[in-house]
């Protein structure tokens, strides 16, 4: 067992019982003049789309949960084809992580396709 495993454990033994869910009220805002934010949003329907593509518009960063959406539904494809468009006109990025996540990139930002740590 290497240094880094016995501090942080073994990476494949980790659960959802591991993780403990912030409740961002007890942290003090900070406001800032950050040239750009992440977002977090749900997408439940086409009419959710607009809120993301108003935020990537101005240069924000937004990862959209997406399980509410069925993936046999014609919906999901039409709201990855909408949100692709829109990073492909502002030279940003989008991916789809696993089945319940997107990440859509504003101007200059581009996604890896590899994981950090993976040597492969």
């Amino acid at each position: 067992m290497g240094l880094m495993s016995s501090i942080l454990g073994d990476r494949n033994s980790r659960s959802a019982e591991d993780y403990v869910e912030l409740n961002l009220d007890e942290f003090e805002s900070v406001t800032s003049d950050a040239a750009m934010q992440v977002h977090i949003a749900e997408i439940g329907g086409q009419k959710d789309v607009i809120d993301i593509k108003d935020a990537v518009y101005d240069g924000d960063l937004v990862i959209a949960d997406i399980t509410r959406l069925r993936t046999q539904d014609s919906t999901v494809e039409h709201v990855v084809d909408e949100l692709r468009q829109v990073a492909e006109e502002v030279d940003g990025d989008i991916v789809q992580k696993g089945d319940d996540q997107l990440i859509v990139t504003p101007t200059g930002i581009k996604i890896s396709r590899t994981k950090l740590g993976d040597s492969t």
